[in-house]
């Protein structure tokens, strides 16, 4: 009896001490410890994640203030593996009073909550890339700011209390900057600079593609600089942000909005915080749960809202609007792929809006054909999420697995089993969306969802089809100037013996085999034409790749 009370009260004590061991995290605390989940996983691609964060950032402004973006990227190296990261925009400038939090708390942005697209989305990108330089060199982050030539422009030197997730402002004064708006950021950090498809310099030049509207001034830790200027002089069309779609919306989510919500009775909760949702369609939802119109959404209980979720899966509901999400367009993504990428034949679909979990999504491809790009290598394959490159995990991305299980064989092209096709081809895919569905915090590939792998799938057949009439075209032609070359050479021999047998002049059978061999000549001649007007401005002239004519056509010449 007394070992037993003895071995309660050791169990009290020792419960007591592990009690006394549990404490909070921080999210900041927490990201330090797991850097690799923002991206932060070797050196090279530290490089990559804080320029790509600070890019996405001053488009993102830029863009929000109807500014037509010039930013300039430079890389400074340090020696020892550190490097200085600079970027700089023409952007509206920050608020002196936000800019801390801005860059030096996590999880503190505007977007989060707002259903419209944009690159940026967690309110951790930037932060983290401040993070990671505090942790690899101990530095602060430096940022000027200014809003307006009758403002004062400031530096701040910034960085993160990991233990509070909050800011620590180091240095706060007024500078004297020529810049009329905009910001720029310095940032110190250990890396590795590399050339390559997964380099900074790969980045810069997809994300030129993407956003042909924006300028870029790159300078490489080389002091090499690259220009790339604007293929576009407008902006593109503003996103509308909307209202979460029924669909779209989970049942732990739903649970929370029915008890925050001021919203008095079940119908106008539904109409005024979905979209999507009349007052017949909310008047349905609820007859079809079982639920009156007008219950009070604050007293639903758990099985309440299990309820309406039924009722939800039940109706039949308007797919969410799609004025939230703004593609590139095809004209301007082939105009992007053109600019950057030397080829011969180019081609670009955009496809109908689409929807996924409630959330819209916009598909969009592009191809970019021969020239002087490899044709016994895999195809290069460019993966874009709401104008964003993505560099890392190929195998991963929804984008590869939808190329990998396209038939390019029917296009001309020649493809292993499991593998992407081989040729010299260039494929371009962007997905745009109010949420793109992301596997990981780094953003690095798109998850497989059905309808995002089918709009992918259709997109490539379309961009497949006409590629295919392309190439198929252009080998009938080489086969055709083939077959006249070897002809052509060898008349005199085929006239001399039709000579001999049929006694006529040789030179008069030369003359008919000449005068045959120039019909065909005036086909390759047509042909070539067609081939070259459709290299040189694409599929968009209005023609089809067979409105040529596959053989020369015969005429009676009275013999």
């Amino acid at each position: 009896m007394s070992q037993t009370k003895l071995g309660e009260k050791t169990d009290r004590v020792i419960a007591h001490e592990l009690a006394k061991k549990q404490r909070e995290v921080s999210v900041a605390e927490f990201f330090e410890r797991n850097r690799h989940l923002l991206g932060f996983d070797n050196k090279r691609k530290a490089l990559l994640t804080v320029v790509k964060e600070a890019v996405d950032n001053s488009l993102d402004a830029c863009e929000e203030a109807r500014i037509m973006p010039e930013i300039q990227v430079e890389i400074v190296d340090m020696g020892n593996d550190r490097f200085r990261v600079i970027v700089e925009d023409n952007g509206p400038g920050i608020v002196k009073e936000q800019v801390p939090k801005i860059f030096a708390k996590l999880l503190y942005g505007s977007k989060f909550h707002s259903m419209k697209q944009a690159r940026g989305q967690q309110g951790i990108g930037i932060s983290a890339a401040v993070l990671y330089a505090q942790l690899t060199t101990g530095r602060p982050a430096r940022i000027r700011t200014r809003i307006s030539p009758r403002h004062d422009p400031h530096m701040m030197e910034v960085r993160i209390d990991t233990t509070k997730n909050e800011p620590e402002i180091v240095k706060d004064e007024k500078i004297d900057w020529k810049k009329e708006h905009g910001v720029r950021i310095e940032l110190d950090i250990e890396a590795s600079f590399q050339k390559g498809d997964q380099g900074v310099d790969a980045y810069m030049k997809q994300t030129a593609i993407v956003n042909p509207h924006a300028t870029f001034i790159y300078t490489n830790p080389k002091a090499e600089q690259s220009v790339y200027p604007r293929a576009a002089e407008h902006l593109p069309k503003e996103a509308t942000a909307i209202k979460p779609h029924p669909y779209g919306v989970e049942l732990g989510i739903l649970l929370k909005m029915v008890k925050q919500t001021e919203k008095r009775t079940l119908q106008a909760f539904l109409t005024e915080e979905f979209s999507r949702v009349g007052s017949g369609t909310a008047k349905e939802i609820c007859d079809n749960a079982g639920l009156a119109t007008n219950t009070k959404p604050v007293d639903m209980e758990h099985a309440h809202v299990e309820k309406l979720m039924e009722g939800i899966k039940k109706t039949k509901i308007m797919s969410p609007p799609t004025d939230c999400i703004v593609p590139i367009g095809e004209e301007l993504l082939e105009k992007g792929l053109r600019k950057e990428v030397p080829a011969e034949f180019y081609a670009s679909i955009t496809r109908k809006p689409d929807v996924y979990r409630g959330i819209p999504f916009v598909i969009e491809a592009a191809i970019a054909y021969g020239g002087n790009q490899p044709a016994d290598q895999s195809v290069r394959l460019l993966r874009f999420a709401n104008r964003v490159p993505l560099l890392y995990q190929l195998s991963a991305c929804a984008a590869t697995k939808a190329v990998i299980q396209t038939d390019w064989r029917r296009y001309g092209l020649s493809q292993p089993s499991g593998a992407l096709p081989v040729g010299p081809l260039t494929i371009a895919i962007h997905l745009a969306s109010v949420w793109p569905p992301f596997t990981s915090e780094a953003k690095e590939a798109i998850a497989s969802y059905p309808e995002i792998m089918k709009e992918m799938k259709l997109a490539l057949q379309e961009v497949g089809r006409v590629l295919g009439a392309y190439v198929n075209k252009k080998k009938r032609v080489a086969n055709q100037q083939e077959r006249i070359n070897i002809f052509e050479n060898y008349i005199p021999e085929v006239a001399g013996a039709l000579s001999e047998i049929t006694h006529d002049k040789k030179e008069l059978i030369v003359a008919s085999m000449r005068k045959m061999l120039e019909k065909n000549k005036e086909f390759i001649l047509r042909n070539k034409a067609t081939v070259q007007e459709v290299d040189a401005e694409g599929p968009a002239l209005g023609k089809s790749y067979d409105d040529v004519d596959d053989e020369p056509k015969e005429e009676d010449d009275g013999k």
